[in-house]
């Protein structure tokens, strides 16, 4: 199969200048906007350890979302793919990022609770999660560990 390639658009603008603009460490916020067409924006910041809004999402919350999220959709794909039906799936994701000269993520956890209509394949429920990962485009990107922790459960009927 030929390699396709896939664009994708975004403007991040900064909205933290409180009148002094960067004149000092402390003299700004760090608040911004993500947005691109057709989608709802996203307000944004840095983490409060770095002087940012702890109610805004901050750049660390989104790696951690989309890595999950990436591999959420890769596993109701092959799920489905596999006749195992999933009635329900949250993942309580977890990253660790570590400060230092070059502050650097140094991996992330999938927590995936999954719930699948009883009679399903639970093994093989499980075993997608491997799967999922390696398809993953998220997770294919990073370099640090992705682990995933999994857990399956029936539906109650």
């Amino acid at each position: 199969m030929a390699a396709r390639e896939h664009h994708y658009q975004l403007s991040v603008e900064w909205t933290g200048n409180s009148g002094k603009g960067t004149e000092s460490y402390r003299s700004y916020q760090r608040d911004f906007v993500v947005t691109t067409a057709n989608k709802p924006a996203i307000q944004g910041s840095s983490d409060p350890a770095f002087l940012g809004d702890a109610t805004r999402w901050n750049p660390e919350d989104m790696l951690l979302a989309s890595t999950s999220a990436c591999h959420k959709l890769w596993y109701l794909h092959l799920c489905a793919e596999a006749g195992i039906v999933v009635t329900a799936y949250r993942d309580n994701a977890e990253g660790t990022m570590t400060e230092d000269e070059k502050g650097h993520f140094t991996q992330i956890i999938l927590k995936p609770q999954v719930t699948v209509r009883q009679g399903s394949d639970k093994a093989l429920a499980l075993a997608l999660h491997h799967n999922a990962h390696e398809m993953c485009f998220i997770a294919n990107s990073l370099n640090f560990p992705v682990l995933c922790e999994a857990s399956i459960t029936d539906a109650a009927e």
